[in-house]
């Protein structure tokens, strides 16, 4: 019998107080057991607080309990001494450094499967028990184990901290409260706790939300990956079919010419060797002829000299030497030339045409804006090189410096008829078509001169200001005077503040809608940015004043209204 009686571990008789197996077990009004040294320490320190309370259940008496060896427990101690201890715990069910160890057990500790706040304390399956079979205990809030449980004790009072101070944002103590923090705003910390938990679930309502958006966006951004995927790789196959199909015609085109030439090589060869082999035989037959009259010559006969000299002086009709200058000694330098223009033309188009080939591969934004740039390293990245277009230059402009420079010229030149060039403007625009993002700097001197953009379908001739930069809504500049800037555009002059300097220079996100003009000295001021939607692609444009078709001068400034010798210049950035 005494065998089948101790089926309990050696926790199950351990003191709380020095985890050892109970030494002369008391057992205190509460119910629980300790021994009788260990109890009597306990309550000899607590003496001074004028409590006496249950190490385990935290239970108070008013007075000192009178202490009284349990003598069955003393029994059953012994007898488990003398029949050993149960098997011990799987290994998984004790507590590992990263675990909460039960506060109860004794020797090697078990997990603890929670915590009590009101305790204080962890405990293990067995050591929770009385919390759920105990009405002393319904009370006890139970947590998930937790090794934090001591930061709910004041330091100060050594009580649990159940109130919060709202000025201070610092969990208190009920005596905290009526000392320290004695006319705070304070709450309780259960009603702290709600309201913060209000916060935290809009906070998470917020947060998942915000998920949910950014779930969407991921999903449109794998949709756009793949839309770019399927793009690029129609347009590398497009692309591929149309440079071949290019290839084939120029090599089609190569051959007609080759053929042509050599067609025209053979019936010229054929003619001048035909005239050749006539004339080879008019010489023979002169040679003959020239023999026969020189024996004829040699003659004695007078008689016989006469009788043949008819016969043989007679000369047969020449071939028409004429026919041999009827060709110029150049044949086929034309079919070159011809040739060498249309590469001229060719490499003209491709250098166009790249170039806004070039900014639509570099078109990256997909979904996501992309910030100006906030240096002038940042902008450089967008740097565009930036020519003059001959064929819409006004008369009076001289383009230099390989089309990057225009200067105003007192002479008008002679430039050749184009629909392109400007008439009634003394002004120029770019080879280049601008999109996407571009950057690029104009160094300008003299007295005055516009910084502009302009579609290409803007006005050439006829009404002034349908084509001049600024004086209608196909183009934005600015006007850069010694003392000042204005803006322009569509007619309306916008005052523009910022420092003096000879070089602008100008951002364009034709995509966003942003173009951009600043200062450029050591550092990169901001003088005028527009944010409008373009609908076409932007050229670059240069415009000075001309008295003898701009109507647009201002009386009250005193400069040359010819501008003779002003210049700009799009400046070399790589």
């Amino acid at each position: 019998m005494a065998q089948k009686g101790v089926q309990l571990d050696q926790e199950t008789f351990s003191c709380l107080i020095c985890l050892d197996l109970l030494k002369n077990p008391v057992t205190v009004p509460c119910g629980h057991s300790y021994c009788m040294t260990c109890i009597k320490t306990h309550w000899d320190v607590e003496k001074q607080k004028h409590i006496y309370s249950c190490p385990q259940c935290r239970k108070t008496f008013t007075t000192r309990p009178v202490l009284v060896k349990n003598t069955m427990l003393a029994a059953l101690v012994e007898e488990l001494k003398k029949t050993g201890l149960q098997a011990a715990p799987a290994d998984h069910c004790y507590a590992g450094p990263e675990d909460v160890a039960c506060d109860v057990c004794t020797g090697r500790k078990l997990k603890a499967l929670k915590s009590c706040l009101v305790c204080l304390a962890s405990y293990c399956e067995k050591h929770l028990q009385p919390h759920h079979e105990s009405p002393t205990f319904r009370k006890h809030k139970l947590v998930e184990p937790s090794k934090k449980l001591q930061e709910n004790i004041c330091s100060r009072h050594d009580e649990v901290m159940k109130m919060f101070c709202c000025t201070d944002q610092q969990s208190i103590c009920y005596r905290c409260s009526m000392y320290k923090q004695k006319g705070h705003d304070t709450v309780s910390a259960a009603a702290e706790r709600t309201e913060r938990q209000r916060e935290l679930e809009e906070s998470r309502q917020k947060i998942q939300q915000r998920i949910q958006d950014r779930e969407k966006d991921v999903k449109v951004l794998q949709q756009e990956l793949e839309t770019i995927n399927g793009s690029a790789d129609k347009a590398v196959e497009d692309s591929e079919k149309i440079f071949t199909e290019l290839i084939r015609l120029l090599e089609e085109r190569r051959s007609d010419v080759k053929q042509q030439i050599r067609s025209q090589q053979e019936t010229e060869v054929s003619r001048v060797k035909e005239l050749q082999e006539k004339l080879e035989q008019e010489i023979t037959e002169l040679k003959r002829k020239d023999a026969d009259l020189k024996q004829l010559s040699h003659t004695q006969d007078h008689t016989q000299f006469l009788h043949n000299y008819p016969s043989v002086s007679a000369l047969s009709e020449p071939t028409d030497s004429s026919s041999i200058n009827i060709r110029p000694l150049r044949y086929f330098e034309d079919v070159t030339a011809a040739v060498s223009e249309l590469r001229d033309i060719l490499q003209d188009i491709l250098r166009e045409k790249w170039t806004n080939i070039s900014q639509d591969l570099t078109e990256v934004d997909v979904l996501l804006p992309q910030p100006e740039p906030k240096t002038r390293a940042g902008f450089l990245q967008y740097s565009q090189e930036i020519t003059l277009d001959p064929n819409t230059a006004h008369t009076r402009l001289l383009l230099s410096e390989r089309n990057r420079k225009a200067t105003v010229m007192k002479q008008q030149k002679s430039y050749s008829s184009h629909p392109g060039r400007f008439i009634n403007c003394c002004q120029v625009l770019s080879r280049e078509s601008l999109t996407g993002r571009c950057y690029w700097e104009v160094e300008w001197s003299g007295s005055r001169a516009y910084v502009a953009v302009a579609y290409k379908n803007i006005s050439r001739a006829g009404e002034w200001n349908k084509g001049a930069f600024g004086f209608n809504d196909k183009s934005w500049a600015l006007d850069c005077r010694q003392n000042r800037y204005e803006f322009r555009y569509n007619n309306i002059k916008t005052p523009v503040s910022g420092p003096q300097s000879s070089r602008v220079g100008v951002y364009l996100d034709h995509r966003a809608g942003i173009l951009s003009f600043y200062s450029v000295s050591e550092t990169m001021t901001l003088l005028h940015k527009v944010q409008t939607t373009f609908t076409q692609p932007l050229y670059a444009g240069i415009r000075f004043y001309d008295y003898d078709y701009d109507y647009s001068y201002d009386f009250d400034y005193d400069y040359d209204y010819y501008n003779f010798g002003n210049t700009a210049e799009f400046c070399k950035l790589k």
